[in-house]
């Protein structure tokens, strides 16, 4: 069986589908028996390609296509490369994909947020979202989602044979360890913040819910350590800067943009406490990675986040600004609580692992294939 597995999504205009992708692919490669060859079909141009390179091997073949997830051509480049080298199957990452691949095709669809919080999205946007989520379904033998939250999600929306949808969880990167002190510090230093600091990693989406973290924030007033804002360019949402100079945070609120990976333990490993407010997810990487460093974790009740929680983590309701405020504020004056819900995240986080996701998604394919 050769695997055709699309990481053209593996480039920095997709952080989290393109982790997932990649992630995958380097789990699925030891992992491959006698008769089975993995094509990983990456993007003409795309600096990550030659990366990608690294991981060919004797039962791997990395093949640049030249069209994008958003280009029309696709329809019927990535069929031609699936032809060419005699794939057995695709899988895509993305729900913008070939929809008539010409061969049995797995899917992985991560949430329905356009359709289950309409207010944040054009209606456009959301004709179109629903269109192409109801294509990509119908091309695929075998849909994988990311958590149950998002099955039940799917299922409730698509007339689909339950069969055909497998729930196969993400996990934290091998790198996303406890890190020393002197880590945490040298990265505080280069980035220019304090050692003691709250922090949030991920995208200034709408539906991230920041608006009400910054109200929390300011409510709380915390005095000594910062609340820390990592991972986004801030370019699509101004309105949050205007939401911190109108709430008075300019000295309590830091903006850091987007950081490399490889800094991403170390600021987990140095935060008092982890606070990822998002009113949905489909899972919400960033609590795992949070806790696989052993920081506390307040999150929200919604969607799928109790599913990675567990009770690892203190869960408050998203919707409401006096829920995060106390929750933030027992975390922040409890430093016993604190600890425990650290360690409590640790042992949850080795729960989830990249190879036990590559595992399951090899069943997925004997099973599109076998269908």
């Amino acid at each position: 069986m050769r695997i055709a597995l699309d990481l053209r999504t593996a480039t920095d205009h997709f952080p989290g589908i393109g982790r997932y992708a990649a992630s995958l692919a380097q789990a699925m490669a030891p992992l491959l028996g006698d008769g089975q060859e993995l094509l990983l079909l990456c993007q003409s141009g795309e600096t990550n390609a030659s990366k990608l390179k690294d991981t060919a091997g004797r039962r791997v073949l990395v093949v640049e296509v030249p069209s994008s997830p958003f280009a029309l051509s696709q329809q019927w480049t990535v069929p031609s490369v699936l032809r060419r080298y005699g794939a057995s199957l695709y899988h895509s990452p993305y729900y913008l994909m070939p929809y008539r691949p010409g061969v049995p095709t797995v899917v992985t669809i991560y949430d329905l947020i356009p359709l289950i919080l309409p207010k944040y999205f054009a209606l456009a946007t959301r004709v179109l979202f629903r269109v192409l989520i109801r294509m990509a379904i119908r091309a695929a033998g075998q849909v994988v989602v990311i958590s149950e939250a998002t099955r039940r999600d799917l299922l409730g929306r698509y007339r689909l044979p339950e069969e055909r949808v497998t729930v196969i969880p993400l996990a934290a990167a091998p790198g996303f360890r406890p890190q020393p002190r002197e880590a945490v510090g040298a990265l505080c230093a280069r980035l220019g913040i304090a050692d003691r600091y709250v922090l949030y990693v991920g995208t200034d989406k709408p539906h991230k819910n920041l608006h009400r973290l910054l109200e929390a924030w300011a409510r709380l007033q915390p005095t000594g350590f910062p609340l820390v804002l990592a991972g986004f360019r801030n370019h699509g949402h101004p309105e949050l800067r205007r939401r911190v100079e109108a709430l008075s945070l300019n000295d309590v609120v830091r903006f850091l943009g987007p950081l490399a990976e490889e800094d991403l333990p170390a600021l987990y490993s140095g935060a008092l406490l982890f606070a990822f407010p998002s009113e949905y997810e489909g899972f919400g990487l960033p609590v795992l990675e949070a806790m696989a460093c052993g920081a506390p974790v307040l999150t929200t009740t919604g969607s799928s986040l109790p599913e990675v929680a567990g009770d690892a983590a203190l869960l408050v309701d998203a919707h409401e600004v006096e829920a995060l405020t106390r929750g933030l504020g027992e975390l922040l004056g409890r430093e016993e609580l604190r600890r425990h819900l650290g360690e409590k995240g640790l042992r949850r986080a080795q729960g989830f692992s990249w190879e036990r996701c590559a595992q399951e998604t090899l069943r997925v394919y004997r099973q599109a294939v076998s269908a």
